[in-house]
């Protein structure tokens, strides 16, 4: 299990926060987590900021 998957489980509604203070064009809809799909998340915070799969990684894995 990746570290970004231990974030996402256990500190969700900290991690969301972060992302929308960061990328303020994501919203609850884009931010939909479920257990098991952090590939699909991780593709939709992409397709909203234009941002490179691994920026996005990298700032979950700074938090």
């Amino acid at each position: 299990m990746s570290s970004i998957e231990d974030k996402l489980k256990g500190n969700w509604n900290v991690v969301k926060g972060k992302l929308k203070q960061e990328y303020a064009e994501l919203n609850d809809d884009d931010l939909k987590f479920e257990e098991g799909q952090e590939d699909e998340l991780i593709g939709r915070i992409q397709k909203k900021t234009g941002k490179a799969k691994e920026d996005v990684k990298s700032f979950i894995d700074s938090l």
